[in-house]
């Protein structure tokens, strides 16, 4: 008997058979290079990243969202002999793995859009989640039938061209037709507005629209969040916190899923949350795991459709006794996929320690497309390059060095030795990872755990030979005799020179994640940005006093940082109630007191005039505050150690990771894996 029997035993979604209880998540793609803005057709990059994931075993590939608005420059429907022509690469390379595809439509946005209002009508006339001061417009019945027929329009050209079924976006996140179900946000006075039959009209008559059109075999999907955790506008609810819902709760969401069961929907693709509590939706490593799969297991329990279960789900243990219980039908996989997207086939095979983790991180897939870039993976770069990044042999097979046992450091050997050169790793340290270690030790950082653990083991696997204790010097690269060195050698913490900071009571970020605690109940932290924002909340749930002192204007100001760590990351800062002040240094530290100077600056109060009684020079006031302080812990960055570099540079010498420029994980791996794929 097959370990994962249920999980990989066959599902019907309507008519349609799909052979295995594993989906890939909708995520977006649609920069110009994936999909193509002329037919609304993914390119054939962009069918590649999806046909990468049916080829790792993916039973159900359902795509990111394709608009179905008229009025904007691309949507489904706007050439359909060129759709149905290219879109055949994609149908047909998922269909020869056998698996099975959606394509996801979309309605857009309403108040979650950014951009040109004219395409992100709202129900009603409502503020934005981005900018609270603006009111998005409201949309009007005549474009609603416009839209119900473009969504049966686009349903019809997926049908016609291959496609095995698609699915509507959504009652979910809070996009627009969420908006509508939710009666906090729909202040219509017609029949798509007030009681919840009307408010649920919208997305009843879009599938109601497509089976009439496609006919009632013909696979619809919805995008379901089952509750918003929403406690206001643009103010999220944690897990586990005590709130009254804003948005959809519970029992109405029971109700609504019935519903919608009974209008012809096929399946209801399950998670939670909205852009006002968006770390629901797009979990960061600060939600627990499977943080969806009571809620979701609820909506189960009273219909007969499958019902999918997203949210950082990628244990197939807990997948498949989920499945087995029926609690839930399918496991839903987004960023895991991205990681690894071969991480079906080996659940199957059993070998688990070889699924390369997605870490929460959100910087190579959500940070990227709200860049506008393509969409890709903080820990595997070749995500959305299948072809043009895989790991060829080389052509001369070379010895390499790498200095150093980092994450740049390991992935430069793990790549330089998957294309055949002979590859030696010197590290310093006992141990391999580099500040990678310190970083991951937090009980929030399990995911981190494992990409060091899953690093460690491609050591073991793969021919090279690792030297821990060994400090590489320009005399040993000379005599080594190497075609190619690597140096990443990482960065150093900077180091503050500041009155009483020689203490025994202040310690810098690294040593204070590796001890993973402080003496003492009133501790600051000296640096405002992720590092030092993840350390204050990590005292802060240990019952400690924190206040975090910034000298800009901002915390949190680390660039690529998506909205869903950055919220809540936010909000958890604000629920152990951390002090923040910004325009501040710490001037001294002596007795058990810092003292901290901040620069009082004029800000505009809310209605955007003069918050003070008289304007204020450049340097604006100055305000000193003794605070107690039984510790202090330092965070304000690192300064790339490029010594050896410096001794041995070359054209042949390549500086990667930290010590190229100490940002973030995916600059690590990402700056070793480009290099060593051309050496």
């Amino acid at each position: 008997m097959a370990k994962y029997e249920h999980l990989f035993s066959p599902v019907k979604i309507g008519s349609v058979e799909v052979p295995n209880r594993i989906a890939l998540m909708p995520m977006g793609v649609f920069s110009p290079r994936l999909l193509n803005y002329r037919t609304c057709a993914y390119t054939r990059d962009g069918a590649d990243y999806y046909i990468e994931r049916a080829r790792g075993g993916t039973g159900l590939i359902i795509t990111g969202l394709n608009p179905i608005v008229p009025s904007i420059p691309f949507h489904i429907n706007i050439n359909p002999e060129g759709y149905m022509r290219e879109i055949k690469y994609l149908f047909d390379g998922v269909h020869e793995q056998g698996s099975k595809i959606f394509i996801q439509l979309t309605a857009l946005t309403g108040r979650a859009g950014h951009g040109n209002e004219e395409h992100t009508p709202a129900p009603a006339e409502i503020q934005n989640v981005w900018d609270p001061t603006h009111k998005n417009r409201a949309i009007t019945r005549e474009e609603i039938q416009a839209y119900i027929q473009a969504f049966a329009d686009g349903a019809y050209l997926v049908q016609q061209a291959g496609g095995d079924g698609v699915e509507i976006h959504a009652v979910h996140e809070g996009y627009l037709l969420d908006q509508f179900v939710i009666a906090s946000m729909n202040g219509r006075t017609d029949e798509y507005g007030g009681s919840l039959e009307n408010r649920m009209r919208f997305p009843v008559e879009i599938v109601q629209a497509i089976k009439a059109k496609c006919g009632p075999d013909f696979p619809v999907s919805l995008r379901y969040s089952v509750k918003s955790y929403i406690k206001a506008f643009n103010r999220g609810a944690l897990p586990g916190e005590d709130f009254e819902e804003f948005g959809r709760d519970i029992d109405e969401s029971l109700v609504i899923a019935q519903k919608f069961e009974q209008a012809g929907y096929d399946l209801l693709n399950c998670d939670n949350g909205s852009y006002d509590s968006w770390y629901w939706a797009h979990p960061p490593m600060y939600m627990p795991k499977a943080c969806n799969l009571d809620d979701v297991a609820r909506v189960k329990a009273v219909v007969k459709i499958p019902v999918v279960c997203a949210g950082r789900f990628d244990d197939p243990d807990l997948a498949e006794s989920a499945i087995a219980a029926g609690r839930i039908d399918m496991m839903g996989m987004g960023r895991p996929l991205l990681a690894d997207p071969y991480a079906p086939k080996k659940f199957q095979s059993g070998n688990l320690d070889d699924v390369r983790p997605c870490i929460g991180c959100h910087q190579g897939c959500l940070g990227r497309i709200f860049q506008g870039l393509d969409i890709s993976c903080a820990v595997n770069p070749a995500c959305g390059r299948e072809k043009s990044y895989a790991i060829q042999p080389a052509e001369k097979q070379k010895k390499v060095l790498v200095v150093g046992g980092g994450l740049g450091g390991m992935e430069a050997a793990r790549v330089c030795a998957l294309r055949g050169h002979t590859v030696e790793l010197f590290e310093k340290t006992g141990a391999l990872g580099g500040v990678f270690v310190a970083a991951a030790s937090p009980d929030f950082k399990d995911e981190d755990k494992k990409l060091l653990a899953w690093y460690k083991r491609q050591m073991e696997q793969l021919p090279i030979t690792v030297k821990l204790n060994r400090e590489a010097t320009a005399e040993t690269v000379k005599q080594g005799g190497y075609d190619e060195v690597f140096v990443a050698t990482g960065a150093r913490e900077r180091r503050l020179d500041i009155p009483g900071f020689d203490s025994e009571h202040v310690t810098y970020a690294l040593n204070t994640f590796l001890a993973g605690e402080v003496e003492g109940q009133d501790v600051i932290v000296v640096g405002g940005g992720l590092t030092g924002c993840e350390i204050a909340y990590m005292l802060a749930r240990q019952g400690k006093k924190v206040t975090i002192v910034e000298m800009t204007e901002t915390i949190l100001n680390a660039f690529g940082l998506s909205a869903a760590n950055y919220n809540m990351l936010m909000e958890l800062l604000d629920y152990y109630h951390v002090d923040v002040i910004k325009n501040a240094v710490v001037e001294s530290y002596a007795d058990g007191k810092a003292t901290v100077v901040e620069t009082i600056k004029n800000y505009p109060n809310v209605a955007n005039r003069a918050r003070l009684m008289f304007a204020v020079g450049p340097a604006g006031l100055a305000e000193k505050h003794a605070i107690k302080a039984d510790h202090i812990v330092v965070s304000v960055g690192y300064t790339s150690d490029t010594d050896l570099y410096t001794a041995i540079s070359s054209d042949r010498v390549h500086l990667i990771g930290d010590a190229k420029a100490p940002t973030n994980v995916m600059n690590a791996i990402w700056s070793a894996y480009e290099v060593a794929m051309n050496v």
